[in-house]
């Protein structure tokens, strides 16, 4: 009677980074969803025990998060959900600009994604009617996420869920979604239009002029924070 196979090194190494991109990913989602916060520290053994890891898995998916940004690394603390600084907010539009415009202006008609832009919009002025503005924050997420889409690139997509988890972590330092959306409720709408009416250049110089507000309102809010 042969003995059972061992699985090979190579195959226990993919295992285990196999379930630490998992453990990573459900990390980000609590981060992104606002149950981790900035500056939270990140109990490891708590973690571990409700992601059904190892500990040496979950500090494999720590240095994946360290490397995006989202977990610091602090000697005899442990993890901790990073604070975005200034430079982040401007480098993470920076990056935002030169992709969302470019997948705006070469938007093909009728793509998928614009009927999600429109979904999202349309979603944010209903959530505005009862005033639920943690809600708009989410429909904002998704009609940025639709954008991205535009480009028919899978790792533009997982980019995407990146950048917009360090954003997160940046509204959350500020914590006042109306200051930060409702500039933008109307904006969303206009693009939408001159989207589906296929003038995406005017769109995409529409969402430039978009952004920029953005990181300009997001920095002022920093800006209070720190004279506080």
């Amino acid at each position: 009677m042969s003995s059972p196979r061992r699985a090979a090194p190579a195959e226990a190494e993919s295992a285990v980074l196999s379930r630490a991109m998992e453990a990573a990913a459900e990390i980000r989602g609590r981060i992104s969803q606002g149950e981790l916060r900035p500056g939270d520290r990140v109990p490891e053994a708590k973690l571990a025990e409700s992601l059904g890891v190892s500990r040496n898995t979950l500090r494999e998916a720590f240095r994946t998060l360290s490397q995006e940004g989202l977990i610091t690394q602090v000697p005899n603390r442990g993890a901790i959900v990073a604070i975005p600084n200034i430079n982040t907010i401007i480098d993470v539009y920076r990056v935002r600009q030169l992709i969302e415009c470019q997948a705006v202006t070469e938007a093909l008609p009728k793509h998928p994604a614009i009927a999600k832009m429109r979904a999202a919009v349309e979603a944010a002025l209903e959530h505005r009617e009862r005033g639920d503005w943690s809600a708009i924050a989410g429909a904002n997420i998704a009609f940025h996420r639709a954008v991205f889409e535009l480009a028919d690139s899978p790792r533009l997509n997982r980019l995407y869920e990146q950048l917009a988890t360090e954003l997160r972590l940046a509204f959350g330092l500020i914590d006042d979604p109306e200051y930060l959306h409702a500039p933008f409720l109307e904006r969303n709408l206009a693009i939408i239009e001159l989207l589906e009416s296929g003038e995406t250049e005017r769109a995409a110089a529409q969402l430039k002029g978009y952004l920029s507000l953005a990181e300009r309102i997001l920095l002022a809010g920093y800006e209070r924070l720190e004279l506080g």
